[in-house]
């Protein structure tokens, strides 16, 4: 009997200058659960100190060998978790793979710091600033900012420019997480989602006191919790808007 048959696949894609320890121990918590096995893998060049020399087309790539690879191991079900930028990526692959039968967009990265119209305000971004030292540790603002050079920085501002629009063909359940104190990806971001998805399952939750690090804060049991009833409730064809 092959097992994989019963069992859901989790794959986990972090975001732009981050890892897989931006989701905290969400992925060693997701594998107590007997019915989900949860892979996650690191984004081309995030492995070095400095991230240059990649393309997003290398990011797509490796993210599409990761999926592929579940795949072909034989699991049913695919559900894929991104966070900032990991969700436009997993945005893509839900868009393309039908395998992909659930997706948990945590602070899509389709808008980032601040924007004006569809153009990113660069004042305004500046101002946010000060807020980012302030509501996150500023030795990991310090040195993620350091390790990005500018060609780099353009080749995430073209995934995101060629990938806004694949949210219009995605068609499973979504669930999406936004903290009403995030600076670095608006919630104009979460709600272009939600009203460009075609899904007919869609939760948008923002959540109250929390910034864009969602899986690492006093509030990251409640955030499992919800991921879990997520991949483990039968969807219902309804869209749901709220903030806790």
């Amino acid at each position: 009997m092959n097992i994989k048959l019963f069992k859901k696949a989790i794959l986990l894609i972090h975001g732009f200058a981050g890892g897989s320890y931006d989701y905290n121990s969400l992925n060693n918590d997701l594998e107590l659960y007997n019915s989900f096995d949860v892979f996650t893998f690191t984004l081309p060049g995030h492995e070095r100190m400095i991230i240059d020399k990649v393309t997003r087309k290398d990011w797509i790539k490796k993210a599409e060998d990761e999926l592929e690879k579940i795949i072909n191991a034989g699991y049913s079900e695919v559900y894929i978790i991104g966070h900032s930028m990991g969700g436009v990526i997993a945005s893509y692959l839900a868009s393309k793979y039908k395998q992909v039968k659930k997706l948990v967009l945590a602070a899509p990265a389709f808008h980032y710091l601040a924007f004006k119209g569809d153009k990113v305000d660069v004042l305004e971004s500046i101002k946010k600033l000060p807020n980012l030292f302030k509501n996150y540790n500023p030795e990991e603002v310090l040195s993620r900012l350091f390790k990005v050079p500018a060609p780099t920085i353009r080749e995430f501002m073209k995934l995101v420019e060629e990938h806004t629009g694949d949210v219009k063909n995605i068609t499973c359940p979504t669930l999406i997480l936004h903290g009403d104190k995030d600076d670095i990806v608006p919630y104009d971001s979460v709600l272009y989602v939600y009203d460009n998805i075609k899904s007919k399952s869609v939760t948008l939750i923002e959540l109250k006191t929390l910034t864009h690090d969602l899986f690492m804060n006093d509030r990251y049991e409640e955030v499992k919790g919800l991921i879990i009833k997520f991949f483990k409730t039968i969807p219902i064809d309804k869209k749901i808007q709220k903030k806790i």
